[in-house]
């Protein structure tokens, strides 16, 4: 399945969807904030899973108690893609509330 870029509109307009998310250069990006260590490594576990099984790997970057996930498609040369509104949904489906502030 060809996957293409998204424009700019499309990008704002599905970024409404998905609250505490921003358009971050050419990547899609979020930060959530945990109540410890050991559950910010566990959110990470959780996104690794939902990546495998979209196989789609984003960028996950682990601090103490904060877990930010930078999201791009690279087989369209980087650009911002439906796959990555997919991975979008599904780590907040699994993170509700979770967002940085």
């Amino acid at each position: 399945m060809a996957v293409a870029p998204l424009s700019q509109k499309e990008i704002e307009d599905r970024l409404t969807e998905l609250p505490g998310w921003a358009l971050d250069g050419d990547r899609l990006a979020r930060a959530y904030r945990l109540d410890s260590h050991f559950a910010a490594v566990a959110l990470v576990v959780h996104i690794a899973r939902v990546q495998d099984e979209l196989d789609h790997h984003s960028d996950l970057t682990l601090g103490y108690n904060t877990v930010t996930l930078t999201v791009n498609t690279h087989s369209v040369g980087g650009a911002v893609t439906g796959k990555d509104f997919e991975l979008a949904h599904r780590v907040e489906d699994i993170a509700p509330g979770h967002g940085a502030h």
